[in-house]
């Protein structure tokens, strides 16, 4: 029926059914149609028709002067939703884990706003699973497989963990062979890492370890500080502390034994719509990790 509202108010206003055909590229036997059917679903006569022009009844002027100022105001909200949607700006919100944004994510956000200067971005980093709803985000960055079906998911890459120590440290303590000789070593504890999994290469037999840390912290660039400066083992992602690897101021332990690998999501509320300026950083996260080594 808004379509009908619609063809009748463009009537008036242009004065002859001719010219509204012409304006909504309708042919004038379709108008006359549908302006008849109009008039049969409100039971009055809304025109009166002459040779040349088509004026309002009263009931049609009336009728026109309600619903011309509805119709305006459903188009702005069209065009607004619109743009909102559509137009590669506005603000997108997000949660991510500290570590990995301020980490191998840093340069993502960078590269992103230089190439979308009109999108603001707004990160909310925290090591704890925040609420995406609850905070009004529209995507989050997620680690370790998601099981809720009310969000859409996809995979940016995945991770591999490392046990790593200073030279310095190994070389003053004890041999590690095996999980079991842990209890003998002074370990860092970086949350929300807080369980230790190995794989034995030969058997495929995994073991966890629940470590009491000697240091423990919430932070992992103080945590890698610390096993540089030689105060114990740091079970962390590989991509925190591959140039420490590099430049050999830590090195990897227990090479028998397999860590484990974490996937990275990101995440978002099914129940909405995606605006444009949202897919654009989701296909950017996307391409970016795919092309960064150590999520591969």
């Amino acid at each position: 029926m808004l379509d009908d509202l619609a063809l009748f108010v463009c009537i008036v206003e242009a004065g002859s059914l001719s010219a509204a055909a012409k304006k909504m590229d309708l042919p004038a036997a379709t108008l006359t149609r549908r302006l008849q059917k109009l008039e049969q679903q409100l039971g009055c006569q809304l025109l009166h028709r002459s040779a040349r022009r088509m004026l309002p009844t009263p009931a049609g002027q009336q009728y026109y002067e309600q619903c011309r100022p509805l119709l305006q105001a459903l188009q702005q909200t069209t065009q607004s939703l619109d743009a909102n949607l559509n137009q590669l700006s506005g603000t997108v919100r997000v949660l991510a884990p500290i570590n990995l944004s301020n980490g191998p994510f840093r340069h993502f956000w960078s590269s992103f706003m230089l190439r979308y200067p009109e999108i603001k971005l707004e990160l909310q980093l925290s090591n704890h699973k925040e609420d995406l709803l609850g905070n009004g985000a529209d995507l989050a960055i997620r680690v370790g497989e998601q099981s809720d079906s009310s969000f859409g998911q996809r995979r940016l890459g995945e991770v591999r963990i490392v046990l790593t120590a200073s030279p310095d440290y190994l070389a003053k303590n004890p041999p590690i062979v095996n999980p079991s000789s842990l209890a003998q070593h002074k370990l860092i504890v970086a949350d929300p890492v807080t369980q230790w999994r190995f794989t034995e290469r030969s058997t495929s037999i995994p073991q966890t370890w629940l470590p009491q840390g000697h240091f423990r912290v919430n932070e992992i660039q103080l945590a890698v500080h610390m096993a540089r400066s030689g105060i114990g083992l740091l079970y962390c992602p590989k991509p925190q502390v591959i140039q420490e690897l590099e430049s050999g101021q830590l090195v990897t332990v227990m090479p028998d034994w397999e860590t484990e690998s974490r996937v990275i999501y990101a995440v978002w509320p099914q129940s909405q719509l995606m605006p444009a300026r949202v897919r654009v950083l989701l296909d950017h996260l996307v391409d970016c990790a795919m092309a960064h080594p150590l999520f591969n």
